[in-house]
């Protein structure tokens, strides 16, 4: 661990933002250069203009590709554009713009020309895609333009077709592949106009206060105001803040924005554990200044600057694990929303807690497991048969009051919200709530950590079928299962292996040479430890091969 972690960041610790904006003009990638390809990740093309793998070349190519696979699908409706606080944002918003102007594809822009969360894009493009066909073709899509938590040199592009949620890999791939066809052709097919006709051509969408209206119809807000629930929403610098000023405002709820400020090099920030200025809403690091005040508010929460991830503070529990938060909020939706469907199932990725599964199990469900990606969510809770799907990431989303769909990527704000519902309908915070699960299922430890891996090993994790595991024990324990996909369908890209009471799960990272152990163990962390040693070793050793 870092030595400053947790500490307020320092003048050496921040980004040189001129640097940053003169590289994302002036630097030109090669496309024949892996690392300045266009690559599309889990959540999109993501990098840094210093490193030349997020410059204006990138975003041209990018939003031209994009503009020609809607144009291939059909799709001929409105592109919901909005974009987070991250400094490489706004010049690649400006850029998309003015690709979307050049190829007369009606861009919805924000009203006041305001920073959009990740979710009221989904929000909007469902929204207007409500009583369209699939084959309609006037329906819309959308892109969002964040890195979500990434440090603040980083930037991020990611597109989200008809269904509101992020683009599958057949699409990601395609649009990957002719982006770097336009980028090593020198963006000669790419039709662009000037920034001012761009944003003249652009049309305004109230993103909002049409996402803000809407929330009593998934979140129990009467409740909330009636309880008196004294909230401190921190947005870490993120598109979020003016929407939780508005949350308490327009919903006259005891609602306090802890930090509003915005700055393109998060100053504010304590540093990460790694000793990085990195916005994540899960980490007790990056969460410590709102840690602090967790006895002014009743419930004390954090965004990501896209808002799609959530961080939950309790007075009593301090700053929760993400997975025991999801348990305790799958527990408490399917025990309060009546109108659900009966046969809703509960989604997971098979990096998540197995506490989830066995809440599940108690509930009677049935446990939708899917690879990491929440883009597996998407088709289930647009037809309302996954009721809830959530990533040990802190990121989720779940139905609205009466059983249809709300958004289909992650939603940050209302599972921040719910934690406030939890405590008005119960009494109970969502740490005591959890302190429940364990008596009843017993207490686990989950921790997740990184071994060095190149570009061929992680392609071999990647490709690894279970047969070349031939290891029969795992930290003392049987195997009982050896994967590669996932129980409800789709390549894991990597491997998970299970005993009675612990697992492991192995993947390779997308942006770093190295691969991802997530482990887990109910027999307590000394045991969670020789999993994790296990894992390193029978995962290299299947490298090694």
């Amino acid at each position: 661990m870092h030595p400053r972690a947790g500490q307020k960041a320092l003048p050496e610790d921040l980004v040189d933002v001129d640097a940053l904006l003169d590289a994302y003009y002036d630097l030109h990638p090669d496309a024949s250069d892996p690392e300045q390809a266009v690559s599309f990740g889990t959540s999109g093309h993501r990098g840094s203009s210093l490193d030349t793998k997020f410059n204006e070349d990138h975003i041209a190519a990018t939003t031209q590709a994009i503009v020609e696979y809607r144009a291939g699908q059909g799709i001929r409706g409105p592109l919901f554009i909005g974009r987070d606080t991250h400094a490489l944002s706004r010049p690649a918003f400006d850029t998309a713009l003015e690709v979307l102007a050049g190829n007369d594809v009606s861009a919805q822009v924000d009203t006041m020309d305001g920073y959009t969360p990740t979710p009221a894009v989904s929000h909007a493009i469902l929204v207007h895609n409500r009583s369209r066909s699939a084959n309609d073709p006037g329906r819309a899509d959308g892109i969002v333009v964040t890195p979500s938590h990434n440090p603040p040199r980083d930037g991020g592009f990611k597109y989200n077709p008809p269904h509101g949620g992020p683009a599958d890999s057949d699409a990601t791939t395609w649009i990957a592949d002719r982006a770097n066809e336009l980028l090593t052709d020198r963006l000669r097919g790419v039709r662009r106009h000037g920034r001012q006709k761009a944003l003249q051509d652009a049309g305004r969408y109230d993103y909002l206060h049409t996402y803000v209206q809407d929330l009593t119809n998934v979140v129990d807000i009467e409740a909330i105001r009636r309880a008196g629930v004294r909230i401190g929403a921190d947005p870490l610098g993120g598109a979020a803040v003016d929407y939780w000023a508005e949350i308490g405002e327009l919903h006259d709820l005891d609602l306090t924005v802890v930090n509003p400020e915005v700055d393109p090099q998060w100053s504010f920030m304590t540093l990460d554990r790694d000793g990085k200025i990195r916005m994540d809403c899960s980490s007790p690091w990056a969460m410590a200044s709102l840690l602090e005040k967790r006895s002014e508010f009743d419930i004390a929460t954090g965004n990501d600057p896209d808002s799609d991830r959530h961080g939950i503070v309790t007075p009593d529990g301090g700053l929760m694990n993400p997975n025991h938060y999801l348990a305790t909020a799958i527990k408490y939706l399917f025990a309060h929303r009546p109108s659900w469907p009966a046969g809703a199932k509960v989604g997971k990725t098979v990096v998540s807690s197995s506490l989830i599964d066995r809440v599940v199990g108690s509930l009677g469900r049935d446990l939708y497991e899917v690879p990491v990606g929440f883009k597996w969510f998407v088709p289930g809770l647009i037809d309302s048969s996954v009721g809830f799907g959530g990533e040990e990431s802190a990121g989720a989303s779940f139905l609205r009051h009466d059983g249809s769909v709300w958004t289909t990527d992650k939603d940050g704000i209302i599972l921040a919200l719910l934690a406030s519902e939890m405590l008005a309908v119960t009494g109970r915070s969502p740490s005591a709530l959890h302190a429940e699960l364990i008596e009843e299922f017993g207490s686990s430890a989950y921790a997740r950590l990184d071994a060095p891996a190149d570009r061929a090993q992680k392609a071999k994790l990647k490709a690894l079928s279970p047969d070349q595991v031939t290891a029969t024990e795992l930290a003392g324990e049987p195997i009982v299962s050896a994967i590669t996909e996932a129980p409800s369908g789709g390549a894991i890209g990597g491997l998970k292996v299970s005993t009675e009471s612990a697992w492991f799960a192995a993947r390779p990272s997308g942006t770093e040479d190295v691969y991802k152990i997530y482990a887990e163990s109910f027999r307590g962390e000394e045991h969670l430890g020789e999993v994790q040693e296990a894992a390193k070793s029978l995962v290299d050793g299947v490298l090694a091969d």
